[in-house]
């Protein structure tokens, strides 16, 4: 395993962060792992040098902390694992129950450090902005958490490049503490974070974490899947640029002898924008060509040949979540 250093932090972290979406409650999403399997998942993931884990509270209704916070805790000791959890969605019908104000921020935490049975996490990130809070309100309780010892660094996600620049200059106005990680969907057929969130990231030697490296498993998509049969999300892609790139991908993929899942991880992470791919993993030989991607590099006419048919498209974020991106603008 390759360990990088997570933006201009001291801290390090494995080249891939496993995504645990699918690990939790079966009853909460058809294509949810039970805890059983998703054991031996995680297991195998420490195995091949895998420190760095995503999860949030949302996911599976808290389930999600309780499954793989508890079982990372049961196979190493606290100090050699980063664990990342988010906020911000609905926790239940209570109004209060959610979204980036001090009383749900201060509440969340909490419950997320009692579930995953730790007193902090190293990672806490917004999943999305709130555009019913102030930023200084976000900002501020999120500081006080850094300052309390719950959390050590602060992420965000799923925004426009304008919000998460506001919401850093008023950290930075007031000395609070900032954002140093985004988490942005990209992906070879999703890459309209490249015009000014990635160069923003760049710029301030902001992590860049990139969720959906395989287009929710479009380019990688095993029919019959438990993922394909209930994941409404899969209505992101498959227009027929999508469908071009991913027979490119393919094609390429059988030059090289390889698999199409390794080919698109290996397009992040040879590219000019930095980022730690947040993996999924129902399988564990999901994992093992995940970790394989990491020794193959493409070269300038591969990735030529996989960006070519791009075009620009809608942008996906929390004010059109569903929406499947449409290009915008065709020959």
């Amino acid at each position: 395993m390759q360990y990088v250093r997570f933006g201009q932090t001291g801290l390090r972290v494995s080249a891939l962060c496993l995504g645990t979406m699918s690990m939790g409650d079966p009853a909460w999403n058809g294509w949810v792992l039970d805890e059983a399997a998703s054991v031996a998942i995680l297991r195998r993931a420490l195995e091949l040098g895998i420190n760095f884990f995503d999860m949030a509270d949302w996911y599976s209704a808290g389930r999600n902390e309780e499954v793989v916070g508890r079982n990372l805790l049961r196979m190493r000791p606290r100090d050699e694992l980063v664990l990342a959890t988010k906020v911000f969605y609905p926790m239940s019908q209570d109004p209060n129950d959610r979204g980036l104000s001090r009383k749900h921020i201060v509440a969340s935490i909490d419950r997320s450090l009692k579930r995953l049975g730790t007193d902090y996490v190293d990672l806490y990130v917004i999943h999305a902005f709130d555009p019913d809070t102030p930023v200084e309100e976000t900002m501020a309780a999120l500081d006080a958490l850094v300052r309390a010892g719950k959390v050590r660094y602060l992420g965000a996600s799923t925004m426009y490049a304008w919000q998460f620049a506001k919401l850093n200059h008023v950290a930075a106005l007031h000395g609070w503490t900032p954002f140093v990680n985004m988490q942005c969907q990209y992906n070879v057929l999703y890459r309209e974070e490249e015009r000014e969130m990635l160069p923003l990231c760049r710029d301030q030697g902001i992590a860049v974490t990139a969720f959906s490296p395989l287009a929710r498993g479009f380019l990688a998509r095993e029919a019959g899947t438990a993922r394909v049969r209930h994941d409404a999300y899969q209505d992101f892609y498959g227009d027929e640029i999508d469908r071009e790139i991913a027979a490119r991908a393919r094609d390429l993929a059988r030059r090289r002898g390889t698999d199409v899942a390794q080919i698109a991880l290996a397009w992040l992470l040879g590219g000019p924008h930095p980022n730690v791919p947040i993996i999924g993993a129902s399988k564990l030989d999901h994992l093992e060509t995940a970790v394989a991607a990491l020794a193959l590099s493409l070269d300038a006419a591969e990735r030529a040949l996989l960006e070519a048919p791009y075009r620009p498209r809608d942008e996906i974020n929390d004010q059109n979540p569903l929406r499947r991106p449409r290009a915008l603008m065709r020959d």
